[in-house]
């Protein structure tokens, strides 16, 4: 992976052993993963905002999951769906009306949050056919496109949520040892992260457009300059924090840079 961490597979598929860094893994259903983590069975896990959410809202008035890292992938959103043919345009017109969803917890505190009791009705399973079956006035349900929502003559409400995959921790102190390789971790992820949100751009600009060029470059910091040899142009050498569109490579061109080059970051470590 692009961590440079390397497994290899047990027998039953299930446990993962680490070759060139101590860590294994274990493969289990998500949401059994925050209640592992909570009860001490790992020390660490990779799940669902909204799962590990739920889990600790079930679990109240225990030791707490603890957020390290967004992965910036699983996105989704819990959203509030009500029929296409009911007339309900705001979320407080829910009001002691039944909501049908497999994130009892999660929903109702959101719910509350914003000052709506609601009758939460709780399903593992098929959660958009509850108003059509008469079980519930309105759904809350995990949505990533809407198809579902649309094939089921439902319109979504209102987004109670924002979620995606995340590295999770417990909050109690682990060894400093652990500490230790937690943080070597944390920065490779930090790093593969950044790689792939990064651009590496190389061009030719004359001296005097290299204050305008910087301002067109996207999320650049301290860009390297090196002249050319036999002229009076420079070499302009970034690397790009936000993507790189041909918007801006037209913009640069027409400031006077040349010979641009967008490249991949493939590895960062700051």
């Amino acid at each position: 992976m692009g961590c440079g961490l390397r497994f290899a597979r047990s027998k039953d598929k299930l446990f993962w052993y680490g070759q060139d860094f101590p860590v294994d893994l274990l493969l289990v259903r998500d949401d059994d993963i925050p209640r592992l983590l909570l009860d001490g069975v790992c020390e660490l896990g990779i799940v669902g905002e909204n799962i590990a959410g739920e889990v600790m809202l079930e679990r109240d008035g225990e030791s707490e999951l603890k957020r390290l890292r967004k992965l910036g992938f699983g996105h989704c959103r819990l959203s509030i769906a009500v029929p296409e043919d009911l007339e309900i345009s705001l979320l407080s017109e829910l009001e002691g009306m039944r909501i049908a969803t497999s994130y009892p917890e999660l929903t109702r505190y959101l719910l509350e949050q914003q000052g709506v009791g609601a009758k939460i009705v709780e399903l593992s399973g098929s959660v958009e056919i509850a108003p059509s079956m008469g079980t519930a006035d309105a759904i809350s349900d995990l949505v990533s496109t809407g198809t579902t929502l649309r094939a089921n003559h439902l319109k979504e409400l209102e987004v109670l949520y924002q979620s995606q995959a995340a590295l999770y921790g417990r909050v109690n102190d682990i060894s400093a040892t652990k500490q230790e390789l937690l943080d070597r971790l944390l920065s490779r992820l930090n790093g593969v992260m950044r790689a792939s949100e990064s651009k590496y751009v190389m061009l030719h600009a004359p001296r005097d457009a290299l204050e305008k060029i910087t301002e067109l470059l996207p999320g650049v910091e301290h860009p390297s300059i090196m002249p050319l040899e036999g002229s009076e142009r420079i070499a302009i050498h970034a690397v790009c924090g936000e993507t790189v569109f041909w918007e801006h490579l037209e913009a640069l061109k027409a400031v006077g840079a040349s010979a641009i080059l967008v490249l991949p970051v493939e590895k960062m470590l700051a």
